[in-house]
């Protein structure tokens, strides 16, 4: 029945965009996808920061500046034709291109812009510690966050931090620009306009939101006004589809152009089907174990070392994880600034015993590992109870949903934890101020990151980390970032295995179609069919 559900629903919403199908086949101007849609709550950009309210919003808001495509870590202007940093390296100014204008056709202008920074930090929604982490409060703002005139937007950070950092959390989600006057005229109760901006919008970018209907189906049409042009197609419609398998026969009949979340076997099932192609394309997520240090024999680093080499990395990649996920070490996701793409560590149980005995631990030991249940990490972790078991480390698997799993983790209750882990925004920062930062090791911490959760105290690294935050050269500070992946890989509490592909089954006539590294880098400005 919910097959049926779902198709019904998709010729609703086809219909409401202006198309009722009557054959196997989506209209040449219409991009039609087939997703699951239901993590969407918000299209307040100060609000938003679900994976699809982040992609559907880099397409309808412009930024202040943007990264160049799906997969590039190339910064290019956004509303902003230009920046440049001040000689004290904590002022940034912004120039803002003549002629553009929202999609109501009211001109944009830096004021604008202002107050789309300063509604994040004033709002104080889920995403806004990417801007308060610069300093930025509710007292302060207003006047770190500032336009000089129309077309001049300035912002101060009370500190120094890297102009990499700063440029990467402005081409961040939250910094898409809000019609100011449109977000004024409806507010209330001084909410900015968020009560309205949750279901409209107030954007200048590629596409007009038409309609979002929760659970439902996004409908998006081409702004012809957009500062580089109109998009190839006129209309985009995302229809909720949560069973894959309803995905699959969609795509497979041609009623959708792209169905974004089959599973392998499905995907394989495609296999010799000529109208239907498989993409695949990196993701940006780590997967990895933690291993408490409160844990006896996790306070040694020579069993920590050998527990890095009682991983069959290759083998799971090249036989159940082929074509899903790729084998990588570093902290720092393949296609990041700094990223560490060497992998030291293999399968190598003679080495891991040396090592255990050295640790003292020549028979080995048993360990709990508290387990995300999807399909994916149980094989994982079922996997390294194979191999650890032939150095004598028995490992119990406790396979739990994912909130239960987090819980523990974040109660540091767990001896080993197999979970994975998302960075916030393009910069290595994201990353590094988790698995590379603890000062603090008491339970009452005012912060908790990863390290932390695996009682990791490391203040010596936590200050190197610190610098590579405020670096203003970017080749030095992409060399800092390589030499922490190395002391958290030679040293950390971390078994860092792979990195995920992001795969999707699309038509043949879909052309220049990209599931970017991150939600909000999946551009639909330039696809064609």
């Amino acid at each position: 029945m919910a097959k049926h559900r779902n198709i019904a629903a998709m010729a609703a919403a086809l219909a409401f965009a202006g198309w009722a199908p009557l054959h196997a086949a989506t209209p040449a101007n219409t991009l039609v996808m087939a997703k699951q849609i239901d993590d969407m709550i918000t299209m307040d950009p100060g609000e938003a920061y679900e994976l699809t309210g982040e992609e559907v919003l880099t397409n309808v808001y412009d930024r202040i500046i943007r990264f160049e495509s799906a997969t590039s870590s190339k910064m290019v202007g956004g509303v902003a034709e230009s920046w440049s940093v001040g000689d004290d390296g904590k002022t940034f100014t912004f120039k803002i291109r003549a002629g553009q204008k929202f999609q109501d056709g009211t001109p944009l202008t830096a004021e604008d812009c202002a107050f789309s920074l300063q509604r994040v930090i004033l709002l104080d929604k889920t995403p806004a510690f990417l801007f308060t982490q610069l300093g930025w409060t509710k007292d302060n703002v207003r006047d770190l966050v500032k336009a000089t005139d129309s077309m001049t937007l300035q912002i101060t950070t009370p500190v120094k931090f890297a102009p990499t950092l700063v440029e990467s959390l402005m081409s961040a989600n939250v910094a898409s620009v809000v019609e100011k006057k449109a977000a004024m005229e409806h507010e209330e109760k001084g909410d900015l306009g968020n009560g309205w901006l949750k279901t409209n919008s107030a954007a200048s970018g590629p596409f007009r939101l038409v309609s979002w209907k929760p659970n439902e189906s996004v409908t998006l049409e081409a702004y012809a006004g957009y500062r580089e042009g109109a998009p190839t197609l006129r209309r985009v419609v995302i229809q909720h589809v949560p069973e894959p398998s309803s995905q699959l026969l969609l795509v497979q009949k041609g009623d959708v152009d792209i169905a974004r979340d089959l599973q392998p076997d499905q995907l394989a099932s495609l296999e010799g089907d000529k109208a239907v192609k498989v993409a695949t394309f990196p993701g940006s997520d780590t997967w990895y174990a933690g291993m408490n240090m409160a844990f006896e024999p996790f306070k040694n680093v020579k069993v920590r070392e050998a527990m890095k080499y009682l991983i069959d990395y290759d083998g799971m990649a090249n036989s159940f994880l082929h074509g899903r996920f790729f084998v990588h070490q570093g902290f720092l996701p393949h296609g990041f600034m700094g990223a560490l793409d060497e992998n030291p560590y293999h399968l190598d149980v003679a080495k891991a015993k040396q090592l255990l005995a050295e640790g003292g631990y020549p028979n080995g030991f048993e360990v709990r590992m508290d387990s995300w249940n999807g399909a994916a990490m149980n094989s994982i972790v079922q996997s390294m109870q194979q191999t650890m078991a032939q150095a004598g480390v028995k490992m119990q698997i406790v396979p739990s949903d994912l909130k239960q799993v987090i819980t523990i983790y974040r109660g540091r209750k767990h001896q080993m934890a197999a979970l994975s882990w998302g960075p916030d925004y393009f910069d290595p920062h994201t990353n590094a101020d988790t698995f590379a930062r603890n000062t603090d090791n008491s339970d009452n911490a005012s912060t908790k990151p990863l390290a932390w959760r695996n009682n990791w105290l490391i203040p010596e690294i936590s200050k190197e980390t610190a610098a590579a935050a405020q670096e203003p050269d970017a080749t030095k500070r992409e060399a800092m970032y390589k030499d922490l992946q190395k002391k958290v890989l030679d040293e950390g509490p971390f078994l860092i295995m792979f990195q995920p592909y992001n795969q999707v089954a699309e038509r043949n006539e879909v052309k220049n179609f990209a599931v970017g590294i991150f939600a909000d880098l999946t551009y639909y400005r330039n696809v064609s069919k």
